[in-house]
């Protein structure tokens, strides 16, 4: 008798616990993912350090054009503002992020350029961005790139912009590269420069600011074309159809220029219309 109670406990002992990895592996799937096989959250590449575009608060919040731009295709993609992570995508680590699966999608005024194509995909473009220059607002000797010669260029070390100025532009400007924009800025203000360069849509978000508004302005030239595009991995073909949707419809239902205005407005800045759609067609 003592041999056959040992044993229907045992047996009772081990449907138990085999009852109990079975809803202990359901679970742990239900927390990788949400309904119908779709993550809990999403991963997204934007920039830390750029005003207007992406930029992180010391309170830990998000702003800029970029910002909005991913979000709305986040939720276009199935996901609240809630389920987002958002990773730094400085330039050089962009494609790793995007090639590791470190990131979903990277929005970081991300040129597209058949470099870059060699190693991801893009969805856009959905800005398209010209290099130019700011100068004090007061400024009135600076009108067009040439005017630069024998003046006091900034920019950031390793700048293509900044290259393409003294290269082609005005090969006797001086150029200084800063760790930063924010030096160049400074810079700007207390008369070290005369002029900073870089994406007009950079240089628009320093100017928006709020402690910076009325100190500065947009020379308002076109040295480039910078069309910016939503890297994602080589080959995802139904996730660049999915974000080529959701950015036409951002421009459709007046989203992108709402957002181009409450990033860029206070810098006047004037912006291209939202840029036809070429990768992925």
């Amino acid at each position: 008798m003592k041999l056959i109670k040992t044993g229907a406990a045992a047996t009772l002992a081990l449907t138990l616990a085999l009852t109990a990895t079975a809803c202990g592996g359901d679970k742990d799937k239900d927390s990788k993912a949400g309904s119908g096989g779709k993550k809990d959250k999403i991963v997204v590449g934007i920039k830390f350090d750029q005003p207007g575009l992406g930029l992180k608060t010391p309170d830990g919040k998000f702003t800029g054009f970029d910002v909005d731009v991913a979000t709305y295709v986040a939720k276009e993609l199935g996901y609240e503002a809630s389920q987002i992570e958002f990773k730094q995508a400085v330039s050089a680590e962009r494609e790793n992020l995007i090639k590791n699966g470190d990131v979903e999608f990277i929005v970081a005024s991300y040129s597209i350029n058949d470099k870059r194509k060699a190693q991801v995909d893009f969805a856009g473009p959905y800005f398209l961005a010209h290099q130019d220059l700011l100068v004090r607002a007061d400024e009135s000797g600076i009108a067009k790139a040439e005017d630069l010669n024998d003046k006091k260029l900034c920019s950031v070390t390793g700048s293509t912009s900044a290259q393409n100025v003294k290269e082609k532009l005005a090969p006797k400007a001086d150029l200084k590269q800063a760790g930063g924009y924010s030096e160049c800025l400074s810079g700007l203000e207390n008369k070290t420069f005369d002029a900073l360069t870089t994406d007009n849509s950079i240089l628009a978000g320093y100017a928006a600011q709020e402690k910076n508004q009325g100190k500065f302005k947009l020379v308002g030239l076109s040295l480039s074309n910078e069309n910016y595009g939503i890297g994602l991995k080589k080959g995802n073909k139904e996730l660049q159809t999915k974000i080529n949707a959701a950015v036409k419809k951002m421009v459709s239902d007046g989203s992108w220029e709402k957002f181009v205005k409450a990033n860029f407005g206070p810098a006047n800045y004037k912006n291209e219309p939202a840029p036809q759609i070429t990768e992925g067609s």
